[in-house]
């Protein structure tokens, strides 16, 4: 598993502390599970096109984009008629499935809803946000 290389989709103003729990589970020598980590940090812009630079680039290097879902994933951003999508998280599934990227979606609650752009993907799944299930999502992937 060690040769992924995911980039993790998530909502960073709701949801931000699942994305910094899976990235630390991955640095962590006693987790099984194991990734490299290619999410940017914090993209210090509110610049659209910098923004969508900087994913583009990171989804581009990566072999999977791990979706983290929450309450918020088919929200509206305020930004949405910038973006050019619903939100950051459906423009990152749609420019992932342009490049070709295999998907891991986790629920970090079995009722949040699916976004939209992830049906019809065969992403692996973890139904719930827990350890076992995502280890079993990320090596199905």
């Amino acid at each position: 598993m060690a040769n992924k290389k995911i980039f993790i989709s998530f909502d960073y103003d709701n949801d931000r502390n699942y994305r910094y729990l899976l990235s630390a589970l991955s640095k962590n020598q006693s987790s099984e599970i194991e990734f490299e980590d290619l999410t940017p940090e914090e993209i210090q812009s509110y610049n659209v096109d910098r923004i969508k630079a900087v994913l583009t680039r990171r989804i581009s290097e990566s072999t999977h984009v791990l979706v983290i879902i929450g309450k918020h994933a088919n929200s509206y951003h305020p930004d949405h008629s910038k973006i050019g999508e619903r939100n950051w998280q459906w423009w990152e599934i749609k420019k992932a499935h342009e490049k070709g990227k295999k998907f891991i979606a986790v629920k970090i609650e079995s009722s949040n809803d699916t976004p939209e752009p992830l049906y019809g993907k065969r992403a692996a799944w973890a139904r719930t946000f827990n350890v076992q299930s995502i280890l079993n999502a990320i090596n199905s992937a």
